[in-house]
């Protein structure tokens, strides 16, 4: 790739890479729904190092899922997109410490805050992908946070939430690449 990249080229680029992120969603939804798993059989703390391990897995798993599914699952060099996955997988990594903070003080308010946290970092992935959807993924995650918490809500219903709006949200995106669509590319 040449050593500068339109912001569209390079957006392309993720989109080539990663299928548009849909291994990503599927993985990390799939994180959640286990940790909703492991909230009903034994605890809700429980469930907080259950996504927390797992949610150390969705990367290398989405990786390998991309590549199996025929995509090289690596941007190009000189990407400059790139700086911004890494930058908001730190600032991710950090909130989690918040998130714990929450559970301490009250174990229904986790999942809620982990939904705002994940949230936030779809917003990021509208623009690595250029793709609006990912600006409704985050609003969705965020609203069904606000919800829950508001709603006083069992941590169960907020860690199965997480996992199927991530998930739905993968089928969405994945359709959209077999359409030949990028899923309502945002402009350059």
């Amino acid at each position: 790739m040449q050593d500068t990249l339109t912001v569209a080229a390079a957006q392309q680029d993720m989109r080539t890479a990663y299928l548009g992120g849909a291994p990503g969603l599927f993985v990390s939804g799939t994180v959640w729904t286990i940790a909703g798993l492991v909230c009903l059989w034994k605890s809700p703390r429980d469930a907080v190092w259950a996504l927390y391990a797992g949610g150390v897995l969705i990367h290398p798993i989405s990786t390998l899922l991309t590549r199996l599914l025929g995509r090289p699952a690596r941007h190009a060099a000189g990407n400059p997109l790139g700086i911004l996955a890494f930058a908001s997988t730190i600032w991710m990594i950090l909130m989690l410490a918040l998130a714990y903070g929450i559970s301490l003080w009250r174990i229904e308010l986790f999942f809620p805050a982990m939904l705002f946290v994940i949230g936030g970092r779809y917003l990021t992935f509208a623009t690595m992908f250029g793709t609006r959807l990912f600006w409704v993924c985050g609003a969705v995650l965020a609203l069904a946070g606000y919800g829950l918490a508001t709603l006083h809500a069992p941590p169960v219903m907020g860690a199965f939430t997480g996992g199927a709006i991530e998930i739905v949200f993968g089928i969405v995106v994945l359709a959209g690449l077999r359409r030949g669509a990028s899923v309502a590319r945002t402009p350059a």
